[in-house]
């Protein structure tokens, strides 16, 4: 095994030449970056997504339910995010822990600041049936960056769903599906890491185990910031922070294009 330090010390000097160890610039994301929809036949939307070697895939299922009493006319959306234990030697079977729940929060706060589901289409009828629509995330192969690759699966999927049959008698018919969901935005998430006084995008799993710090930012389309993320120890300035934004929207473009 690579002692952390040493390949520390390896990787700040590659950045210093605008280098990586897989010989991509600072800001370059890995290759091949794919999205594959429709890989689920259980789910009313589905997408694969793969961003180098890590892959994510995102399944949205829809079930009829009750509106919350202070929103009776709109529905609801829950986020999951599940680390297999198959994905990585670092996660183990049993619940989520503390990374795969922060990962879920932010995927779920792209889609809910930016208003990507027009939640008032999902109401059946006001006070007594919406639709709640469940993401669940799984990673299946962990090697650096899994934010930004959940929360493009996540999109992807949602433009794939379509509403089941609502029969007259109030059955959902899972065999037969209609129109597709409402969705109005496409939120991206870009992250940048901090190593050093260096800022560089898509790490994989080894520039991210010695990286100090990392800022996630969501965007819309319109060049909306929709949500923000800081991640570990060390601190980043107010100069640092205004540059991960400006990195945030521009790689935003390149990774909707692929949608």
């Amino acid at each position: 095994m690579v002692n952390k330090q040493n390949f520390k010390k390896y990787v700040l000097e590659l950045y210093e030449k605008n280098k990586r160890p897989d010989d991509r610039g600072l800001l370059d994301y890995r290759k091949p970056i794919i999205i594959e929809t429709g890989v689920s036949k259980n789910a009313e939307g589905s997408a694969l997504v793969t961003i180098g070697k890590t892959k994510v895939i995102c399944g949205v299922k829809l079930e009829v339910g009750e509106p919350y009493p202070d929103n009776p006319d709109e529905g609801t959306m829950i986020v999951t995010g599940e680390f297999t234990a198959m994905s990585s030697p670092e996660f183990e079977p049993g619940r989520p822990g503390e990374k795969a729940v922060e990962l879920a929060r932010i995927v779920d706060r792209g889609i809910r600041e930016s208003g990507a589901i027009d939640v008032k289409k999902l109401c059946i009828k006001e006070g007594e049936k919406v639709w709640l629509v469940f993401i669940d995330v799984f990673v299946q192969n962990h090697d650096g960056n899994l934010i930004d690759a959940s929360a493009l699966a996540a999109i992807a999927a949602l433009l794939d769903a379509k509403f089941p049959k609502l029969e007259e008698d109030g059955r959902v018919n899972y065999d037969e599906h209609t129109e597709n969901l409402p969705i109005n935005k496409k939120p991206i998430a870009c992250t940048v890491i901090k190593t050093k006084d260096k800022l560089l995008v898509d790490p994989n799993f080894e520039e991210e185990d010695v990286s100090d710090a990392r800022v996630t930012v969501i965007t819309d389309e319109d060049g909306v910031i929709n949500g923000m993320q800081k991640g570990g120890t060390a601190g980043v300035t107010k100069e640092e922070i205004y540059k991960c934004v400006e990195i945030g929207l521009e790689k935003a473009k390149e990774l909707r294009k692929h949608l």
